[in-house]
């Protein structure tokens, strides 16, 4: 047996180097499968957020807005905070309606807690969950719809 093998080893090395080839057939190809394409890459639903109502208290979601999203959304809301010019994309302007409006709570709820690129938007939009715990931010989503009159 340890002939047999060593006479195909042989073999194959001719043949691999360009010498004659064998009349031994060769053993069969290792073929590996086609990876198998992932499927595009969608947002992720906005289902990360609590049941229930997600409206706080605007006033405490005030504070919070202007602790941490005035920077860059402005201390109005109008996407012209301080670090807005250096932004690309530009923060969004909550003070539009018409945008505000087709929003859904948990949308931002979920773009204030995993951040920008969680709904497929800017991944410069931070994700403040870590930082602000649910009920700020259901007072920011409480703040967010008195500035946007939503």
């Amino acid at each position: 047996m340890t002939r047999a093998l060593a006479a195909l080893l042989v073999a194959g090395l001719l043949v691999a180097c360009g010498g004659e080839k064998s009349s031994a057939p060769s053993p069969p190809a290792a073929t590996t499968p086609a990876p198998t394409p992932s499927p595009p890459v969608t947002p992720a639903p906005a289902a990360n957020a609590p049941s229930g109502s997600l409206r706080g208290n605007p006033e405490a979601g005030k504070a919070l807005y202007q602790q941490y999203c005035a920077t860059c959304h402005g201390p109005g809301g109008k996407g012209d905070g301080p670090l807005s010019a250096t932004l690309n994309p530009r923060p969004a302007n909550h003070t539009d309606h018409v945008f505000m409006a087709g929003l859904s709570d948990e949308h931002l709820y979920q773009v204030i807690s995993k951040g920008g690129a969680s709904v497929g938007k800017s991944p410069m939009m931070a994700p403040w969950g870590g930082v602000i715990n649910d009920q700020g931010i259901k007072d920011l989503i409480a703040f967010l719809r008195q500035l946007s009159s939503t």
